[in-house]
């Protein structure tokens, strides 16, 4: 009878430890909540990963080796080709599987079982996010990520040789130099930097664990070329979406054209009522910007607008007449050498589109680009038009702006050189 006892209290007791086991599933979302877009957040890579119950889970880890693919890897931990293949053909929106890289570390977490069956792959993708990717089960990816802190710095230097150097001796990143010419690239031409011209700029840092991880938001901007002064300021405006930048009257630093059509040597020829023509010899009117570059560089269009021309035009070689979706504007883009895929006559082009390619048909002494702009018919100076802005602070939001922004351009006013 005592037997029978003890047999129903140990069965009984060994029922309830499986029922409470079963409830207790594995789950890769330790101390962190699942986000409609399969993202996490987490303090510690090392700690996500220590979060695996050390009864239920083994875990090994390993350093992604050169030429080696993650169909390489899984299969060597019991993982097959089909779960591998819907991994890389379902879940390309969350994770490219093709994307890791020799260096890279990575987890296998395991069962604790004579089995060792297979359940999450831990992918280090960068110090900041590790990419899970669960194996048994539901196949799916989630991307853990740890969290930035964000520092405001400041900087300030006088150019001597190029925007580039100056950057570089300021140790500000390369990403910032590309940042701030394109953030002026419809106001400066930078390939016109002149000695001891400067910039102020204060921008975000961003870390992970006290560790530099780059740029964030150019926050406010001073730059100073020939004598003028070019503020840029980052503010959320009710008008444009995704370009938020503004100079300090409230216009978009963004204009209507850009302030050239490609990226050139040196301007080889401006505007003129009369200049000698290399070839004829005699004085005639030059009105555009010759600008001097190999063939095949690309040529986009300064602006919004339809090509209304295309082909050869005698002395001017292979041209493009583009008419703009602003005021009475028409550009043309001379002596090209090919037109970009799909540009015919009357197609719709956007700012920055390539149209073609840097030539030397026509009459024309070695490759470059003549570029020419007519407002109302009339040809005016490339290098000297005031080009109005896109969407500027309305009027009524201006005197908001103007306050929102004092504080700030204060703080880089006093940035010292």
């Amino acid at each position: 009878m005592r037997r029978y006892i003890w047999n129903i209290l140990f069965w009984g007791l060994l029922l309830f430890a499986l029922m409470y086991l079963s409830r207790c599933e594995p789950t890769n979302n330790k101390d962190v909540e699942m986000s409609d877009t399969k993202e996490l957040v987490i303090e510690e890579i090392e700690t996500f990963v220590q979060g695996y119950s050390e009864k239920l889970y083994s875990i090994d880890s390993g350093i992604v080796q050169p030429n080696q693919s993650l169909g390489q890897i899984l299969p060597n931990y019991g993982v097959n080709y089909s779960t591998i293949v819907t991994l890389s053909d379902s879940f390309k929106d969350v994770f490219d599987v093709k994307k890791i890289y020799p260096n890279d570390k990575y987890y296998i977490v395991k069962s604790n079982d004579s089995l060792a069956t297979p359940i999450d792959f831990l992918y280090e993708k960068s110090a900041r996010e590790l990419v899970v990717m669960h194996l048994n089960d539901s196949v799916s990816i989630d991307i853990v990520k740890k969290p930035i802190t964000i520092e405001l710095k400041e900087a300030g230097g006088v150019i001597k040789s190029s925007l580039w150097n100056s950057f570089m001796s300021n140790d500000l990143t390369p990403a910032l130099v590309n940042r701030v010419a394109n953030l002026y690239a419809w106001t400066i031409d930078f390939f016109g930097i002149q000695e001891n011209d400067f910039y102020k700029i204060i921008y975000e840092a961003q870390y992970v664990d006290g560790q530099f991880i780059g740029v964030g938001k150019i926050k406010a901007i001073l730059f100073n070329h020939m004598g003028k002064e070019f503020y840029a300021f980052d503010y959320d405006s009710p008008i444009e979406e995704g370009f938020h930048y503004y100079n300090e009257n409230g216009e978009s630093m963004k204009k209507a054209l850009l302030s050239a059509p490609l990226e050139y040597v040196r301007i080889s020829s401006k505007f003129s009522n009369s200049r000698l023509h290399p070839i004829t010899k005699k004085y005639t009117p030059h009105h555009g910007v010759d600008y001097a570059a190999p063939t095949g560089t690309p040529v986009v269009s300064t602006g919004d607008g339809k090509v209304f021309f295309i082909g050869k035009a005698g002395g001017a070689g292979k041209m493009i007449k583009i008419k703009h979706t602003f005021g009475d504007v028409i550009t043309k883009y001379l002596h090209l050498s090919k037109y970009a895929s799909g540009i015919k006559k009357g197609s719709f082009v956007k700012q920055g589109q390539k149209i073609a390619e840097v030539g030397n048909t026509g009459m024309s002494t070695g490759p470059h680009l003549d570029y020419r702009i007519y407002i109302k018919g009339k040809a005016v100076d490339p290098l000297k038009m005031t080009v109005p802005s896109k969407d500027p602070i309305p009027d009524s939001l201006k005197d908001n702006y103007v306050k929102d922004i004092a504080t700030i351009k204060n703080s880089l006013d006093q940035i010292a050189l």
